[in-house]
């Protein structure tokens, strides 16, 4: 497949968009397996930041997967992440100093902040209570190592 010369957008989201379609399906069966949710805030994020609609396009697509593939309500990611983005993580970044801090923090907001979101959304709208795990624990360990990766 040949490009233009002109057209220099990259490839990658396309190929992270379909690498993560395939992840979920395997991340349902083996529950081991992340549910990556810190890392498609960070790539939410800096679709944002750069303002690159593709790559915006694409992450929110994947959290329309995410949340079928978990059974959540339709657009509750996608607007928890840009009012985290909004609200919260310009306060994180101006009260901490150090990187590492910063992306701790942020999983752990983006983790047990999405159950209180979605904990709120099923008080207003009466649908059940969604229930936590202690995988939950591990899925923020695992996600802040590859986090910090990024």
């Amino acid at each position: 497949m040949q490009r233009s010369i002109s057209n220099k957008n990259a490839l990658k989201p396309y190929i992270y968009a379909s690498v993560f379609i395939i992840y979920t399906a395997l991340s349902g069966i083996y529950l081991f397996l992340p549910p990556l949710l810190a890392i498609l805030f960070i790539l939410f994020s800096k679709a944002l930041k750069k303002e690159n609609a593709v790559s915006l396009l694409l992450v929110s697509f994947c959290l329309l997967i995410f949340e079928a593939q978990n059974g959540y309500v339709l657009f509750s990611t996608i607007i928890y992440f840009a009012f985290i983005y909004k609200y919260v993580i310009p306060k994180l970044n101006q009260n901490f100093s150090c990187n590492v801090c910063t992306k701790m923090a942020m999983v752990i907001f983006v983790y047990i902040g999405f159950f209180i979101f979605h904990l709120l959304l099923s008080n207003i709208f009466l649908f059940p209570l969604p229930n936590i795990n202690y995988y939950i624990i591990y899925y923020i360990v695992i996600e802040f190592f590859i986090v910090s990766i990024l």
